[in-house]
């Protein structure tokens, strides 16, 4: 017989009843295809790429369509298939999603959250994209999360690191794959104190918006917790391009790390002026000053040139990591466009076959069944090994990298070495972690 049950995103799961066992469940709209915002018709489905093409995160926005079209490729059947072949989820088989082939069409987020959502907007409503993904931005993240949930469709989020992502702003629509301002706190924060010390005054230098705030209160807390004191936490505008003004009292507060809480050109620019005042360089009570990058990436130690040899940081991903779905990824975006990926690049692309293979597994591209499919999935095969999707607050579990700008490096792209792989272990939290209090997840939002 047939057992069929309303799932709590009230989705109707069906599964064969068997002797003493339950066949797995699958996943079903009431009518498949329909009753959903833009329910894919014929035989295309079209996806929306969001990212940020102008402002000071362009060039991981670059980086991110350059995965997304990967990704496409990849579902579609073309090249050499990437990351499919290690995923641990075999649902996926090159022939487009439920059959179905991928176009995609792509928005300037311009790393502001007005715009960002205007761009997602048009391309749900005008283009009729079934997914919208991508952002370098938290700002933009939650903005475009929080539409993506009031449409009716789905967000793969990209490149997002506040813990408000996944925390107080979460959404049941919304996933994230990026991990966040707390883990690279519990990360990074064992690593400062056997490099630098317990004993440490920290001033930080903070981007004013939602990541910057999180980023800052998460590495304060690791560290204090270690025995570091936090001098001062000075906030900046994200628009801003010269730091001088900001560094220039960092050299009377007693300080002797300078924590820089900045992304993107934000932090190529802020790390350029502190080391142009000096401060690398400065011995305050006998202890060399130093500075740290809590999140970077590639791309922007490629901007910072010399100045980022030695510091350290975290980061979701590295190209020189040797799993085999790491090398997989590196292989197939390498041949495309001659360079190795960001950590940008990976969070997009895995976002996207994410969302292809939870369609599969469910059968159906309707958002609510995509949430069952997704929740409490665990997989392994696309680089920092086994991970959960964790049903609470759909925010992805897995190994967490510090890194350190290599002080001899072989070539543009050899800038980082991976200086520790911090186990899931250490940075995973309760779902009601105090600095991911506020908000509810809510119910899934099927749209139309």
């Amino acid at each position: 017989m047939t057992k069929t049950t309303m799932s709590r995103r009230g989705v109707l799961k069906t599964g064969a009843i068997a002797g003493a066992g339950l066949a797995l469940p699958t996943y079903l709209s009431a009518a498949s295809h329909a009753g959903f915002t833009n329910a894919p018709q014929g035989d295309t489905v079209t996806l929306g790429f969001n990212v940020p093409q102008s402002g000071p995160y362009a060039d991981e926005g670059a980086d991110e369509l350059r995965a997304y079209e990967l990704a496409v490729e990849h579902l579609n059947g073309e090249g050499d298939g990437g990351m499919l072949n290690t995923f641990s989820s075999k649902a996926l088989e090159g022939n487009g999603i439920l059959g179905k082939k991928v176009e995609y069409v792509t928005g300037d987020t311009q790393t502001k959250s007005d715009a960002a959502r205007a761009s997602a907007k048009s391309m749900i409503e005008k283009d009729g994209a079934v997914m919208i993904t991508g952002g370098s931005s938290s700002g933009v993240a939650i903005a475009v999360q929080g539409l993506c949930q009031e449409a009716g469709v789905i967000f793969m989020a990209g490149l997002t690191h506040s813990n408000d992502t996944t925390g107080k702003d979460k959404k049941a629509n919304g996933f994230r794959h990026f991990f966040n301002g707390y883990m690279s706190g519990a990360a990074l924060a064992p690593v400062l104190e056997s490099q630098y010390g317990s004993d440490r005054k920290a001033y930080h230098l903070t981007a004013d918006y939602t990541w910057g705030w999180t980023q800052q209160e998460s590495i304060a807390a690791a560290t204090e917790a270690l025995g570091w004191e936090t001098v001062n936490n000075v906030l900046t505008p994200l628009a801003q391009t010269d730091f001088s003004s900001y560094i220039a009292p960092v050299l009377n507060s007693g300080a002797d790390v300078l924590v820089l809480n900045h992304y993107g050109g934000n932090m190529v620019n802020s790390l350029t002026n502190a080391v142009q005042f000096g401060l690398r360089e400065k011995m305050i009570d006998g202890k060399q000053f130093e500075i740290v990058v809590p999140l970077f990436s590639r791309l922007m130690a490629r901007g910072a040139g010399e100045n980022i040899k030695g510091i350290l940081g975290s980061t979701n991903w590295h190209w020189s990591l040797q799993d085999e779905g790491s090398k997989a990824f590196v292989q197939s975006f390498g041949t495309k466009y001659g360079f190795p990926p960001s950590q940008a690049a990976h969070t997009c692309y895995v976002q996207t076959l994410l969302y292809a293979d939870a369609v599969a597994r469910a059968g159906s591209f309707n958002p609510c069944a995509v949430v069952e499919a997704l929740e409490g999935f665990e997989f392994d095969g696309l680089g920092n090994g086994p991970t959960l999707y964790r049903a609470e607050d759909h925010q992805c579990f897995k190994d967490v990298l510090v890194v350190r700008g290599k002080e001899n490096p072989t070539s543009e792209f050899d800038l980082l070495e991976v200086v520790e792989v911090t186990p899931r272990a250490q940075v995973e939290y309760a779902p009601d972690h105090p600095m991911f209090a506020g908000g509810t997840l809510g119910e899934c939002n099927p749209g139309a």
